[in-house]
């Protein structure tokens, strides 16, 4: 099964959360841990990471806290899903090659590459700001429909998302 891994997830929820937030606003990383359901004991090895990676920046104090070091439309949810799983692949044949001996003439092969450009693309293509006007959207759809029937709502990338999945 292919799966990011907690650890990824949150860090994920973080820059999102950070996101939302006014331009270089700095936030105490126990709020952001709150309001993204992170596990202390977690929280702090991610920001770190992400620090290390140049998404956050970090100040101490009683001033302290983390802001997005790029503007959201600038970070996009490859960069960040790869940068703690490490670049995606969908088979080993395609991690490793030359290991197979059917990599030349096999279709599947040319699939697996096929697929995993795909979704890297895809991936690529999805920025955090796109990713905040989306929430607001679905969020608005949500407090705004009251009635438990089954409504789409229509998102900034043209997918029609069920809102009572979401609930």
């Amino acid at each position: 099964m292919l799966r990011i891994n907690r650890q990824t997830d949150y860090a994920v929820r973080v820059i999102l959360a950070l996101s939302k937030k006014a331009k270089n606003k700095r936030v105490p990383t126990s709020e952001v841990g709150h309001e993204m359901l992170i596990p202390p004991s977690l929280l702090q090895r991610i920001v770190a990471d992400l620090a290390n990676g140049g998404f956050i920046h970090t100040q101490a104090g009683r001033d302290g806290g983390i802001s997005l070091a790029h503007d959201p439309k600038d970070i996009n949810l490859l960069e960040v899903v790869e940068f703690f799983e490490g670049e995606i692949y969908l088979s080993d044949c395609i991690l490793k090659p030359g290991e197979c001996p059917f990599e030349r003439k096999c279709p599947v092969h040319c699939q697996w590459v096929r697929l995993k450009n795909l979704l890297r693309n895809e991936m690529a293509a999805i920025t955090f700001q796109q990713l905040v006007e989306e929430g607001s959207l679905i969020e608005s759809n949500l407090t705004g429909n009251a009635s438990n029937a089954l409504s789409p709502v229509s998102v900034t990338n043209g997918i029609l998302l069920p809102v009572d999945i979401l609930a």
